[in-house]
């Protein structure tokens, strides 16, 4: 009878699959969207270990040498977070916590997303001000974290909202 109840269950919640089942079908989909994410942010921040050392770096402004060393360190924690997942896999493997290490892995990739979103817009802002020098940059950078907010975050948000059975 308890088992026929915990089938129930399972398939009132959309999939007929074990707490087990379900850690390693999440882990499946966290990791593969975790390597897009640590992709764009590893090619990102090695692009920004480099600018120091171009000669172009010497003729920044303060301003935009701290620009750059925010943006390089919000790039390492973004790099830290995003690769974080596979560490805490490789630690915990084995250990029966997959439930646990799911949940944890998910909040460090949206901890990597939101200081990846800081690292892209403090780049942004620092590559239009050396390639600009006007008033113009806070209007180019706002839409754009604007479109990277409405895409990463807004829309995933409102559609979890408004698609997600109580």
């Amino acid at each position: 009878m308890a088992t026929e109840r915990a089938a129930e269950e399972r398939r009132r919640r959309g999939r007929d699959e074990t707490q087990e089942e379900r850690a390693d079908r999440m882990w499946v989909e966290l990791i593969q969207e975790v390597r897009v994410a640590q992709t764009g942010v590893q090619i990102l921040f090695g692009f920004l270990l480099t600018v120091v050392f171009q000669p172009k770096y010497a003729t920044l402004a303060p301003a935009d040498r701290t620009i750059y060393v925010v943006t390089v360190v919000l790039g390492a924690a973004a790099t830290g977070a995003l690769i974080g997942p596979v560490s805490l896999h490789r630690l915990v493997s084995g250990r029966r916590v997959k439930p646990q290490a799911v949940r944890w892995a998910s909040r460090m990739t949206f901890v990597g997303l939101v200081l990846l979103l800081a690292t892209m817009t403090a780049s942004l802002l620092l590559v239009l001000r050396v390639a600009t020098h006007d008033g113009l940059v806070p209007w180019l950078v706002a839409p754009v974290v604007g479109w990277y907010l409405l895409c990463w975050f807004v829309l995933p948000l409102w559609a979890r909202r408004r698609h997600t059975s109580r």
